[in-house]
């Protein structure tokens, strides 16, 4: 490969002060913040390598690219990209895998601890003046829960979903993991999925998206639950009913959610969640779990990594 033409559609999703490494071999580099559809094409029409964490290149896109060569996925998740057109055309993609097994497990653990001991109620209760009526040096306007002795029902049970677990038994927590939705037998330490639905005190979703797992957790799985149960997704949006979730908070048909990830995302006021984001039992970050400084800088480094080895001739985290 002669001098390759590196373009980077989305700089913008690695924070500014995180730093990328140049690459090891002389290359073109060009970058922009963000990139709008139909501006994909002409920004990718000289390059053999692109790097994107959420930009499509789907096959009415890459057909028009003769010169690609390298997707380098900044993430894990590449839905974004039309695997199937890029194994038919010999289009090399390369994704970031394990990079925030610690950032993911313990924004579950922040997650849970101010669900369960009620954070956000008490800090709202102080806000409108309840310490100020009650006179006296502590008020209890919401049940406050332990973490230790109480049970972490896991469903996925990839690196997060066993980081997760990791910092869940070194709290005091039981662990279970969910056996898939539908199976008719259980593997050795698995629990049957409709079974962790009714005995976990806190559930956290740590599976991927697909025709299978969409709606996950919905009415039906909602009920299921301990009226106490916290419901915490880091993993996307679409596994939980979104909607069916909010009414199951209102009604206090569970406990508490902890959202990180959206359906669609950015999420707008037309969101069931967005729309009630004042609920005192949500609790909302916008898709940041995976976002420590640490993690991200990790990130930069596999996927920087991942172009070199495709220079050198190396399949390394290579999805086709």
């Amino acid at each position: 490969m002669s001098l390759p033409t590196v373009v980077f559609l989305d700089r913008s999703t690695i924070p500014a002060h995180i730093a990328l490494a140049k690459l090891p071999f002389d290359h073109q580099w060009i970058e922009y913040d963000t990139t709008e559809p139909h501006q994909v094409v002409e920004r990718l029409s000289q390059a053999q390598i692109v790097i994107s964490n959420k930009v499509v290149l789907d096959e009415a896109i890459l057909s028009q690219l003769p010169k690609l060569e390298l997707i380098a996925v900044c993430a894990t998740g590449y839905n974004n990209v039309d695997t199937r057109y890029c194994q038919q055309q010999g289009i090399a993609v390369a994704n970031v895998r394990g990079y925030a097994t610690q950032s993911v497990p313990e924004h579950v653990i922040a997650l849970m601890f101010a669900l369960r001991r009620n954070l956000r109620g008490y800090h709202n209760d102080i806000v409108a003046g309840e310490w100020q009526r009650e006179k006296q040096f502590c008020f209890f306007t919401h049940p406050i829960g332990d973490i230790a002795g109480a049970t972490l029902g896991i469903i996925g049970s990839g690196e997060l979903g066993q980081a997760t677990a990791a910092l869940a038994k070194a709290l005091g927590m039981q662990v279970v993991f969910a056996e898939r939705k539908g199976a008719t037998e259980c593997r050795e330490g698995y629990v049957p999925f409709e079974q962790l639905l009714m005995m976990a005190d806190v559930i956290s979703l740590h599976c991927p998206l697909n025709d299978e797992t969409r709606n996950l957790i919905g009415a039906a799985e909602l009920q299921q639950m301990k009226p106490s149960a916290i419901l915490i997704n880091t993993g996307r949006g679409g596994l939980v009913d979104e909607q069916a979730l909010v009414e199951a908070l209102k009604t206090q048909r569970i406990g508490a959610a902890g959202v990180d990830v959206f359906s669609q995302e950015p999420a707008d006021e037309t969101n069931p969640l967005i729309a009630n984001a004042g609920l005192a039992n949500l609790l909302l970050t916008p898709h940041v779990a995976w976002g420590s400084d640490s993690a991200i800088q990790r990130l930069v480094e596999i996927f920087l990594d991942n172009i070199r080895a495709y220079v050198d001739g190396e399949s390394q985290n290579r999805v086709v």
